[in-house]
């Protein structure tokens, strides 16, 4: 027998709680919303025009109705919490690579083109200038007694190059010494240029990391003039991540340095790991159309989330590419999981799910809801009663 008359049942369906339900599964309940709302119309035109026969009649539930419902049955298992968003692949920063040697620009890279610590950029009047690693940019001779963080950069560099061991110009040392001039001398004799121990202005360009050739600059012209200041090529990272424009309510379930799978635009997926979760909300500006990365309407305030894939190489060398991004957000182990469809909102708050039985008949269970995993569709119950094995009601495929 029921537990709920017809028309109780068609109250609960119909009304949703006042709370709503977590951001986890909004998604799909936008689809799953409009299912109950039709089965719960069917159930009023049921209870309308006799349907269900008397309020004793063993059928009173979803499958009472002109609008048949299937079936899942209860499951228990590990249930992990993960919601899926869009998100967009990119390269980790774009730089503008500016000159600043005197003369006649002799060699340029080709757009694509990758240059890596130690190698030679371009050359200016047959003079290679090359490439190193750092943040500061280069902004005067550096010799011997010299200190400041462009001498670091410097001697950190030396030693990644294999020119100097780090006990010989110290860890991070700002300062210019002998053995940093002798360093810089071997690195000057691969290079093919005249051994000063000197680093003169121009003949160095400090990025941050390795670099792709996007452009040349607006008057970079191959035997052109080249002069101090100015801006030679357009350069981005060759270390791709993906950008995630979250919606800010989100933000506590998003953790830096949680694994995420990322989908690229063939179908092909590779691993991830968050690398940052921004802590400032950004407003949608008025005239934006576009929706949250999470599917939202956009008018929610987002937060940047970023995403370093485990393996760059996957990302194939795409830029600006569409991906979707799955996230775990928690986990459980040993837990009684429903498909979300079978939810019914109750008109007193909470949910219930409807349980099928013997000799057709249904009965409605109040349940409690624990992680959802909106990638498959499927939440984490607890009711009285409720036990694995059983078949609870779904609207029909």
């Amino acid at each position: 027998m029921s537990t709920a008359t017809p028309e109780q049942a068609a109250e609960a369906a119909l009304s949703p709680p006042a709370g709503g339900r977590p951001w986890r599964a909004r998604r799909r309940w936008a689809a799953a919303g409009v299912v109950v709302v039709v089965v719960a119309a069917g159930v009023v035109a049921a209870v309308a025009t006799g349907g269900f026969g008397r309020p004793s009649h063993p059928n009173s539930g979803l499958s009472g109705n002109t609008h048949p419902a299937s079936t899942a049955t209860v499951t228990r298992r590990s249930l992990s919490s993960q919601t899926q968003v869009q998100a967009t692949l990119g390269d980790a920063g774009s730089y503008t690579v500016v000159n600043q040697a005197q003369g006649t620009i002799t060699a340029l890279p080709s757009a694509g083109h990758v240059v890596r610590q130690g190698q030679v950029l371009y050359r200016v009047s047959g003079s290679p200038v090359v490439l190193l690693y750092g943040p500061v940019p280069a902004y005067r001779d550096l010799s011997e007694g010299l200190t400041g963080p462009d001498v670091a950069e410097l001697n950190t560099d030396l030693v990644r190059l294999g020119y100097a061991t780090g006990a010989e110009l110290g860890a991070g040392s700002d300062y210019f010494s002998a053995e940093t001039a002798y360093a810089l001398e071997k690195l000057q004799a691969r290079l093919g240029v005249i051994q000063t121990g000197v680093l003169a202005l121009g003949q160095a360009v400090f990025l941050p990391t390795a670099v792709q050739v996007i452009s040349l600059g607006q008057n970079t012209v191959l035997g052109g003039p080249a002069q101090p200041g100015m801006p030679l090529l357009a350069a981005s990272s060759t270390t791709p991540v993906v950008t995630i424009n979250l919606d800010a309510a989100q933000q506590t379930e998003v953790k830096a340095g949680a694994q995420v799978t990322i989908t690229l635009p063939g179908g092909n997926t590779t691993p991830g790991v968050v690398s940052s979760v921004s802590s400032v909300a950004t407003a949608p500006s008025s005239g934006s159309s576009g929706g949250s990365s999470s599917g939202g309407s956009g008018s929610a305030p987002t937060i940047t989330v970023e995403v370093t894939p485990t393996n760059p190489k996957a990302a194939g060398g795409l830029n600006q590419a569409p991906v979707e991004v799955t996230i775990t957000t928690g986990s459980v182990t040993n837990a009684l999981v429903v498909p979300v469809d079978a939810l019914l909102a109750q008109a007193s708050g909470g949910y219930a799910v409807e349980v099928t039985g013997a000799a057709g008949t249904h009965h409605l269970v109040a349940v409690s809801l624990g992680l959802f995993d909106d990638a498959d569709g499927l939440v984490q119950v607890t009711g009285p009663g409720l036990a694995a094995g059983q078949r609870v009601a779904v609207p029909a495929p």
